[in-house]
């Protein structure tokens, strides 16, 4: 058994959210623009539009999972300043423009450069998109720069979550895919569609990506 093969099985035991890890650093970069409104890509459960609107914004999550909108709608059903709508980006409404657009481990779900391309233009001047996504990794750097990872999820796991899980929460069940574009393919793509985005290699196998539109 390999040792991603090891560590993935003791995550399923132990079960505890690398997306939710930035979601008070993603809330944070989408306030410090001054976005007011803010649409959610694959909102899920709603953890970080939760973390948004205790941020001061209103919120839009798009959620193509039934279940997993369904459970997200119902989590904000009193709240008017959240909206949940059971779509896909492609499904938005592409008449709205947002302050801010947030997409946590869901851009690799998505066409790459026609997404960079949308996003762009769903932004209202001086908008900000901030993405928190994942790579596929690619060769001896990347094996490197994710070994402090995979040291440090399994003290993180039982910092977060010491007890065995039978099931993983319901915020863990939305349906994943594996990453296609290496961190290289996705700063080219930002390049070419997103200029002066920042990019950045973080823990637990994601990057960041933070774009401000022209004002």
């Amino acid at each position: 058994m390999t040792l991603l093969s090891r560590l993935h099985r003791f995550h399923q035991r132990h079960p505890w959210s690398h997306n939710d890890h930035y979601g008070p650093w993603t809330a944070d970069s989408v306030i410090a623009s001054g976005a007011r409104s803010v649409l959610d890509v694959g909102c899920g459960t709603g953890n970080l539009a939760a973390l948004l609107h205790r941020r001061g914004a209103t919120v839009t999550g798009l959620e193509p999972d039934p279940a997993t909108a369904r459970t997200a709608a119902e989590r904000f059903a009193d709240n008017p300043a959240v909206t949940i709508v059971q779509a896909s980006f492609a499904e938005r409404d592409r008449r709205r423009r947002w302050d801010a657009i947030t997409l946590v481990a869901v851009l690799h779900h998505l066409p790459l450069v026609p997404t960079l391309r949308e996003l762009r233009g769903c932004l209202t001047p001086g908008g900000r998109l901030v993405v928190v996504g994942c790579y596929r990794e690619n060769g001896p750097v990347d094996r490197l720069a994710n070994l402090p990872a995979a040291l440090a999820n399994p003290i993180m796991a039982l910092a977060k979550h010491p007890a065995r899980a039978a099931e993983p929460p319901s915020h863990m069940t939305a349906p994943t895919a594996d990453p296609q574009e290496t961190l290289s393919d996705i700063r080219s793509a930002a390049t070419q569609e997103l200029p002066g985005a920042r990019i950045r290699r973080r823990l637990f196998w994601r990057y960041t990506l933070v774009y401000d539109a022209p004002a």
